[in-house]
């Protein structure tokens, strides 16, 4: 079985290509730094270790329009290695988590409040939500299932 689950923070926004072809395809890669659990007995400094995540299609295109550098994200997915000869004609050897889901890990207002950031793409213009309809809930405006990051 090839299971990861991590959570961690953004070390930065994520760089998203699309494939060539007739059905191009969103291809986002970020990393996330994930503390140990465990600090350095000399120190006390916490230790992290920086992930490499790639993510495809739909999940690609969810990492580029909320995720940003600071983020807090629960990724599950799988372990890929590969390699590649570099242009220098030294193999590379490479490990990346190749996401199957991925989440956020703590509310907007907490993301803010510790400078990372829940900002959406500046291309995203979701109408605003209406005032809630006395049963608790925020009423929802018409034609925003588009907009929604879930299904």
């Amino acid at each position: 079985m090839n299971k990861v689950i991590l959570m961690g923070r953004l070390t930065r926004d994520p760089e998203v290509r699309y494939s060539q072809g007739e059905n191009s395809m969103a291809i986002a890669r970020y990393t996330l730094a994930v503390d140990r659990r465990f600090r350095r007995s000399n120190d006390g400094e916490q230790t992290a270790d920086f992930i490499g995540c790639v993510a495809f299609g739909r999940s690609a295109e969810f990492a580029e329009r909320y995720f940003r550098q600071g983020l807090k994200v629960v990724v599950t997915g799988r372990i890929q290695t590969g390699s590649y000869t570099n242009k220098d004609g030294q193999k590379v050897y490479t490990t990346d988590v190749v996401v199957e889901d991925q989440e956020f890990a703590e509310s907007k207002a907490a993301s803010e409040s510790n400078g990372g950031g829940f900002r959406p793409a500046a291309s995203a213009s979701a109408p605003a939500p209406s005032s809630d309809a006395g049963d608790g809930f925020m009423n929802i405006p018409d034609g925003l299932e588009e907009e929604l990051p879930f299904n």
